[in-house]
């Protein structure tokens, strides 16, 4: 027989064996779990956090590569810089960061961006101050009072002070080297005297103060108040502050042997037969008698002279140990004897009586041609009239005092 398989169970059929568990009914689904709402707030706490570190985090980075390190306000203290010829603005950063003065170069050129006048500092000392921010140290650099150790010896000038006759003081070489070592020190400002620098110019060996290897025996055999008297050519020259006598005069001579070895003087002498000393000398006497122009004249007069073993007869070798800058002599004057009486003794003086310029030590290397003996200063602009004989010199010096030259 064909066995039939028992129907499926219906609903009205009667349950299984054993216990069954009621179906769990929720709105819109399960129920949810009491733990998942704790670890999704601690999740979102987490996130935060590390958001916070990672923001945190670039803010730091940020400021260490992408903001440019700087000082705040005006500094303190002093710093004493020196900038060179032909230092660039980041040159010039990288000392001002050495020295304390500034936080980054970064921050110097940025600053430096604002104000073109930067790239034309000049070489030279400044006083600046520690920890300053980059545009207060640009500031500093462009502001003229900043400037220290600025010295500018003119030609003609002598080595001390000298006072005209009406009384008027002009300063020499020694007062104005003083003066540009003026520089501040722990808030005060201070300066090397005028003696303090004749002392180290008399009590120091010549050569140890750097004075040229050709002047030295001229120099040892001379007055030690004199003895760099004309050694210090007229030109500018950078003074470091704060510094000893003897260092000072011995940067100063070291440039100015340089420009007198530029200038021709030692070359040129060998070539004409005399030493340098000598022509230096000479050239001195041709800077405080005679204007530019006049010059190469006034040195063929001296020439002429000396060689005819005639006294040189020239007022300013007279008032040269008086300390006097006067365009005559008193009869007083010129008969105290000494080796700068010009109307007493023959030659040159012993040492150059002046600073003499490029022009006055050109003319004593090459004097013009002439026949002159005499000369004398007969136009008020201070041009000389020269003359071969005595009677034409009386006659020019006749139309000079007539004319109120003198």
């Amino acid at each position: 027989m064909r066995q039939v398989a028992p129907a499926a169970a219906t609903a009205g059929d009667e349950p299984p064996d054993g216990p069954v568990e009621p179906p769990r009914h929720r709105a819109g689904g399960r129920e949810p779990s009491r733990g998942r709402g704790r670890r999704t707030g601690v999740f979102v706490l987490a996130v935060l956090v590390l958001l916070g570190a990672v923001v945190g985090g670039g803010a730091y980075v940020y400021n260490a590569y992408f903001v440019t390190p700087d000082f705040e306000g005006e500094g303190h203290g002093e710093v004493t810089i020196q900038v060179e010829q032909g230092d660039s603005g980041t040159k010039i950063g990288n000392e001002l960061v050495q020295r304390g003065v500034i936080a980054s170069v970064e921050a110097f050129v940025k600053a430096s961006e604002n104000d073109s006048r930067v790239r034309s500092v000049q070489p030279g000392y400044y006083q600046l101050r520690q920890e300053m921010s980059a545009a207060s140290a640009v500031a500093l650099l462009l502001d003229p009072a900043a400037r220290v150790g600025q010295l500018e010896i003119r030609g003609g000038v002598q080595l001390d002070d000298t006072r005209a006759p009406d009384g008027t003081v002009a300063p020499g070489v020694l007062t104005l080297i003083s003066q540009a070592t003026c520089g501040k020190h722990d808030g005060v400002e201070q300066c090397l005297s005028a003696d303090e620098l004749r002392t180290a110019m008399t009590d120091t060996d010549p050569a140890a103060l750097g004075v040229p290897e050709w002047a030295l025996d001229a120099v040892n055999a001379a007055d030690p108040k004199r003895r760099l008297e004309g050694l210090l050519v007229p030109g500018r020259y950078d003074v470091p502050p704060n510094t000893p006598a003897v260092d000072v005069l011995r940067g100063l001579l070291t440039t100015s042997a340089a420009r007198l070895a530029a200038s021709g003087l030692v070359t040129g002498a060998q070539q004409i037969g005399s030493s340098p000393y000598e022509v230096l000398t000479l050239a001195s006497l041709v800077e405080k008698e005679g204007i530019t122009p006049d010059m190469p004249k006034v040195s063929r007069v001296i020439y002429n002279r000396l060689g005819a073993g005639r006294r040189l007869e020239l007022d300013s070798m007279v008032n040269y140990p008086l300390d006097l800058q006067a365009l005559r002599t008193t009869p007083e004057d010129r008969a105290r004897p000494g080796p700068y009486n010009s109307y007493a003794v023959t030659g040159l003086p012993p040492t150059p009586i002046s600073a003499p310029g490029q022009a006055a030590i050109e003319a004593a290397l090459a004097p013009e041609p002439g026949p002159w003996f005499y000369f004398v200063r007969c136009q008020a602009d201070g041009t000389s009239c020269f003359a071969e004989t005595y009677a034409q010199h009386t006659e020019n010096v006749r139309a000079a005092q007539a004319s109120g030259a003198f």
